[in-house]
């Protein structure tokens, strides 16, 4: 099916089970421990010897001596992977680094060994006899240093934008403001580890993994191992978060294939957690530069948005110039993507790439010029409001409800009892501050199929190779074939996962949701049409309580797989819909902190995002992926960096005992607000992504609320309190 028009009515409008605040229905077996994680699984590989991985330690450089004779002779032992001994290897599309290391070495803790055991600990033993001797190579690792080497990347989709003429608009504006921010390296901290078992069965591999990709993991497998793609199977039904870590193929999924294939026995490797952050990938820091030129009235006449980040060669920016290209109006516009070549581990995908290390820098900026305007924060967001692409004119947005994101957030949250006067509210020892910031993340829709079985009880399977990494995959799959079908969600059984399945959008890019039930969607017509000509009905029959009714009749849907089981398979695929209108999501992000007047301690007290992301398909799913974003963004603004040891290459706190993240006591009560709103040229679900919204803006919105309660303002994110603390207003 191929969506080329704006969706019209269709069975999904009865919202009678999609729409529905229904709990997960994956819930049960995760909270019971019978949903198997790729370590666990114990059930297709009884017999599975362990991989231990052996990370470099330099960051650049060449392997001179790799001596594993005493690794291979320790008790246990039934084989060690090397370069030497791995046979040619492939660098995947999506990877930037080679995934097994020699004779050159790329990155700190790129794998070097995998050593493979009976057991565990014999392995990890083992691992500790590898005697790796290297010739380090000077390498660079300080972004600030390699700012001014650092190029507009050719590879990157326009990593250069104009219109109008910026620096003329902009010099000639009545009220100017030119600032630099900066964003850390950050790191996804999930609570699974990145984690796989590998089974050979003649030439043809299985890995049971975490990935969210199936895919893409599946074709970058068989081209790094360089055997037909047919030939690896790849199985990922349940992903303990993934954050865009695991959109891609990691070390381990390779070194369990190849440790497998020479110990001739299935192998299990799981990444051990001081090696992941160095060893995969992570958010680059940016440096980042807005000016905006207005009138005293406040409408934007200029506008433009620099970054520079680092990233290996073949590797891509943070894209964090992105949203200034839609959000706000201006005539004369400039937006620029700089890249510098760094020896650090590899920077990609994470947590709403682009948009939220660029808003947690443009949203400041937007706070700051407001300011210098003598203009309400809100207000000046509504003033600078368009409702076309401001860069394209002649293209106007499916949906923006964006003022009213900001308008029903301000009322919802109080916004009227702030003092705009920084550090003039007091409550004992701590100052309270309310802060505000845009949200806005594009929506993109992705290609994506589903196989749909109806059996002779009536039950429906949906087979796709979606992936659920905790946002409630499962569930509004089980509702899309419950509601075209016309059954209960008890009557659905959804099977994700499996690259044996169709192939969909997978889970990333904040497309998985509405994408992935566009396809089933898809799928499900075409099994409609099979029912009703297996049951002499009109194609156009209705599908209620498990009855096919057309002209008068009404038969059980039963019965159409009587004589046996009907399948239907197809995809969505999509038009041009999405180039003749802007497709993006809004929302408004409010923020109260409260801030220690002796110590600068922060304390968010109350949170707030009002969000308009097409129909929210499950209320209570959506709802616990916009406050898990919000968590996320609250950890991006006081507490997330990683710490880059600038003289020999690595992430210094590369564990999770020494990476902060918000734990349960760092976050409040979170309200999330979602605005009734259908999205007809988005897909025929009329939805759009929400997950990856609910991060974009946090970390702006609690950074001018600090600024609101103390006067001080911190443009170096983490805003830690050592940047608050000599800045303080004097304490009475």
């Amino acid at each position: 099916m191929k969506f080329t028009t704006p969706a019209t009515t269709n069975p999904i409008d009865q919202l009678k089970v999609v729409g529905k605040p229904t709990d997960r229905i994956d819930g049960p077996y995760k909270t019971t421990g019978t949903a198997r994680y790729a370590y666990e699984r114990h059930d297709v590989a009884p017999n599975a010897a362990y991989g231990y991985v052996v990370g470099a330690t330099i960051a650049k450089g060449r392997i001179t001596s790799l001596d594993v004779a005493a690794a291979r002779r320790a008790p246990g032992v039934l084989a060690v992977v090397t370069h030497e001994n791995a046979g040619k290897l492939e660098k995947g599309d999506y990877n930037t680094a080679r995934l097994l290391a020699g004779p050159l070495v790329d990155h700190y803790h790129q794998a070097v060994a995998l050593v493979v055991a009976e057991t565990f600990e014999q392995a990890r033993a083992a691992a500790g006899l590898v005697k790796v001797e290297y010739s380090p190579i000077k390498g660079e690792y300080d972004l600030a240093k390699a700012k001014d080497s650092a190029k507009v990347p050719k590879k990157e989709e326009d990593p250069e934008t104009k219109a109008g003429n910026f620096q003329s608009a902009f010099d000639s504006a009545p009220v100017k403001f030119d600032a630099t921010y900066t964003t850390p390296d950050q790191t996804h901290a999930m609570m699974e580890p990145h984690a796989s078992v590998a089974a050979w069965e003649g030439d043809k591999l299985t890995i049971w993994t975490s990935n969210q990709m199936i895919d893409w993991g599946k074709g970058d497998m068989a081209k790094t191992l360089g055997i037909p793609k047919e030939k690896v199977r790849l199985v990922s039904p349940y992903i303990g978060g993934g954050f865009g870590g695991k959109l891609f193929l990691r070390a381990e999924a390779v070194l369990a294939a190849l440790g497998a294939k020479q110990a001739g026995r299935p192998v299990k490797v799981a990444l051990q957690r001081a090696l992941m952050i160095n060893n995969t990938t992570h958010r680059p820091a940016t440096i980042q530069r807005i000016r905006i030129g207005a009138t005293r009235e406040g409408r934007i006449t200029a506008i433009a948005h620099e970054s520079w980040s680092g990233d290996l060669p073949d590797g891509k920016p943070e894209t964090a110039v992105q949203q200034t290209r839609l959000l706000y109006a201006g005539a004369n516009r400039l937006t620029r993507l700089n890249l510098a070549v760094l020896d650090l581990p590899e920077g990609n995908a994470m947590r709403a790439p682009g948009e939220a290390p660029g808003m947690m820098a443009l949203e400041i900026a937007v706070d700051e010029l407001a300011e210098k305007l003598k203009m309400d924060p809100v207000t000046f967001r509504i003033v600078n409001d368009t409702t076309v692409d401001p860069e394209k004119r002649t293209r106007k947005f499916s949906q923006r409800r964006f003022v009213e994101c900001l308008r029903t957030g301000a009322e919802k949250f109080g916004w009227n009892k702030r003092n705009p006067q920084p550090a003039q509210v007091r409550e004992g020892r701590w100052l309270v501050g309310m802060g505000v910031a845009s949200a806005f993340r594009n929506n993109l829709v992705q290609k994506s199929a589903a196989r749909v079985r109806l059996d002779g009880k009536g039950v429906v399977t949906v087979e796709t190779d979606m992936t659920d990494i905790g946002t409630g995959s499962y569930t509004i799959i089980a509702q899309t074939a419950a509601e075209m079908m016309g059954v209960s969600l008890d009557q659905v059984v959804v099977k994700l996962g499996d690259s044996d399945y169709p192939v969909s959008a997978g889970s990333g890019g904040q497309w998985g949701g509405n994408s992935s039930t566009a396809g089933v969607y898809a799928a499900c017509v075409k099994l409609r049409e099979a029912v009703a000509k297996k049951l002499g009905l009109a194609a156009n029959a209705d599908f209620v309580d498990g009855t096919v009714r057309a002209g008068g009749k009404s038969l059980p849907l039963r019965e159409a797989a009587a004589g046996g089981e009907l399948v239907a398979e197809d995809k969505m695929e999509y038009g041009d819909l999405d180039k003749k209108y802007q497709q993006s999501t809004f929302g408004a992000h409010f923020v109260e902190v409260a801030v220690d007047a002796y110590t600068g301690e922060v304390r968010i007290r109350r949170m707030l995002a009002v969000c308009a992301a097409g129909r929210i398909l499950n209320p209570k799913t959506a709802r616990s992926q916009v406050i898990g974003a919000m968590t996320m963004g609250a950890g991006a603004a006081l507490m997330e960096e990683l710490a880059v040891d600038k003289r020999i290459g690595f992430f210094v706190n590369h564990d999770l005992a020494t990476y902060e993240v918000p734990v349960h006591a760092d976050i409040p009560h979170q309200e999330v607000i979602f605005l009734d709103e259908t999205d007809p040229m988005s897909s025929p679900m009329k939805a759009k992504g929400v997950g990856e919204l609910g991060i974009c803006g946090v970390a702006g919105a609690i950074a001018n609320a600090i600024y609101n309660a103390t006067g001080v303002r911190v443009r170096e994110y983490p805003i830690t309190l050592d940047k608050l603390i000599g800045k303080m207003p004097q304490v009475a």
